[in-house]
């Protein structure tokens, strides 16, 4: 469980920066306006149908006071109540009915968020993978301080503190990629990812993109955030294997000529999960918005038979109900 400090500094003294803008260490090809007009414009091409799944209502009261074993809500799409040693946390809450800046176009919610900000226990963490809509929501995160003030810390990748700074939030942790903190509750990595960043026309990766890794108590949490699949999920196996629990995205994956740099696909994400040590891994980015061209019930029939193939016990990756909660 002890992890390699010295290498874990010499990778932090690269930064993924080149020109005004942040990139990932695995060259990407980088799709621009007239590839997504390729992809969008394609002969019979259309969005797939919207499917709502069903909806656990987690007992809000049971899920007051953090509990002895570790424990894992999921709210829908990449959103994770995690209760572990008293200590609430939450990956990318996004609540709103689109992942979008407008509230009457853009991607639509198709599966309630299992819960809202005032449903929730007290939460003390936010990891935050990066900056687009169905991942970093404006009005959850204002509802979010509103509610818990200066006493909820915001884990964000680097480039990222000026955005939360003109909400009126300054108790942030911001880290690039292999860079780490000490915090009341553990300790907390941040992680590469492969993706990008950008939350309009003219800010394209201005901003980083990461995944992290929080340790309480010698618990290791794994947030993969959004990815495509690349060599350093590897390094991450290499510094901070065994992972105890892992969050890998699913879904949002077709045409793979246009995602795949970007998005894994389950097969994709059953080698993450091989790659990085986990004991456990949990499905997520699937179930609530249609943002690609696979079929909305696919990304977990894709899984199993991912998990089959590659010969891996179908419960050390499991698909939760949106809404359920495990203990492990």
């Amino acid at each position: 469980m002890s992890i390699d400090r010295e290498k874990l500094a010499e990778l932090a003294k690269v930064r993924p920066f080149y020109k005004g803008r942040y990139r990932n260490f695995t060259r990407t090809a980088s799709h621009g306006l007239s590839q997504l007009l390729k992809w969008q414009t394609a002969p019979g091409r259309r969005f797939p149908k919207g499917k709502e799944f069903p909806l656990i209502k987690p007992d809000a009261q049971a899920l007051v006071s953090a509990p002895d074993a570790p424990q894992l809500t999921w709210i829908g799409h990449s959103s994770f109540l995690f209760q572990f040693a008293q200590c609430n946390v939450l990956t990318d809450p996004v609540f709103a009915e689109r992942a979008s800046p407008l509230t009457f176009a853009g991607p639509k919610r198709y599966t309630d968020a299992a819960m809202q900000v005032a449903d929730l226990p007290r939460i003390d963490i936010v990891l935050l993978s990066h900056d687009h809509y169905d991942h970093l929501c404006e009005k959850t995160v204002t509802q979010l301080h509103a509610r818990f003030g200066d006493e909820l810390l915001f884990c964000i990748p680097e480039g990222l503190t000026s955005w939360f700074a003109k909400r009126g939030i300054h108790n942030v942790v911001e880290l690039r990629w292999w860079q780490s903190a000490t915090i009341p509750q553990g300790e907390v990595f941040c992680v590469p990812a492969q993706h990008f960043s950008g939350r309009g026309p003219f800010d394209r990766n201005a901003s980083l993109w990461c995944g992290w890794i929080f340790e309480i108590q010698g618990y290791r949490l794994f947030f993969a955030g959004d990815t495509g699949y690349g060599p350093v999920f590897e390094t991450i196996g290499e510094l901070f294997a065994p992972i105890d629990l892992a969050l890998i995205p699913i879904g949002a994956y077709d045409p793979r000529w246009f995602m795949g740099p970007v998005h894994v696909a389950p097969e994709d994400s059953v080698r993450i999960h091989r790659d990085i040590g986990a004991k456990q891994s949990i499905a997520m980015h699937w179930g609530a918005f249609v943002l690609t061209d696979e079929p909305m019930d696919e990304p977990p029939q894709k899984l199993q038979q991912a998990l089959q193939e590659q010969n891996i016990d179908a419960d050390a990756f499991l698909v939760m109900a949106h809404g359920q909660t495990l203990q492990f």
